[in-house]
């Protein structure tokens, strides 16, 4: 099973990610866990992200599709994934399509979760709260928030096209939102 699962920060991605990642056996990969492995083993690409981040810039999209394809090359996911917080624009869609097309992967879903805004403010505001997050502070959040309707959301169209699309409800007891999504993609 190759997955990707999408939503708006706070909407529970991670934690559905990981839920489902022991469901089927397959790694869920995280774009922020593949940056923070490759720089903490000095990869070339790690050193090359690290360039950029030390900088305060964002690591650029073509160094940013090579990580990713890296990843997805190893060993642990040959008999398939979890993406979580990719792709993140049109431009890395065809990125995707196209790594997965050189390792003869084809997707065979997206998840998306949804909330209502008021929800995922809450969350992100507990989340702060709790692990003492400064990047969690209203201004972040609800900048965040609207990077990813402009920018991610209209992605979920072209899935929606592609007849890959699948959407739920991320506001509930996280078992019964796990059981939805795995009833959903047809187990």
């Amino acid at each position: 099973m190759r997955l990707l699962i999408m939503g708006p920060q706070g909407v529970g991605k991670g934690t559905q990610a990981a839920l489902l990642s022991k469901h089927y056996n397959i790694p869920a990969i995280s774009t922020g866990d593949i940056f923070r492995f490759n720089i903490k083993n000095k990869t070339p690409l790690g050193l090359e992200a690290l360039e950029y981040i030390n900088k305060g810039e964002l690591v650029p999209d073509e160094l940013t599709n090579k990580i990713v394809k890296d990843r997805l090359a190893q060993d642990d996911a040959k008999n398939g994934w979890i993406l979580d917080g990719y792709p993140r624009n049109a431009s890395q869609v065809e990125a995707l399509d196209a790594m997965l097309a050189d390792l003869g992967t084809p997707l065979d879903a997206v998840v998306a979760l949804t909330a209502d805004h008021d929800v995922l403010m809450d969350r992100m505001m507990k989340r702060a709260q709790l692990e003492g997050r400064s990047d969690d502070n209203p201004e972040a959040i609800a900048k965040r928030l609207d990077v990813y309707a402009k920018e991610t959301a209209p992605l979920l169209d072209t899935y929606k096209s592609r007849g890959l699309l699948h959407e739920f409800n991320g506001v509930g007891e996280i078992d019964d939102i796990q059981a939805t999504i795995i009833k959903g993609l047809g187990e």
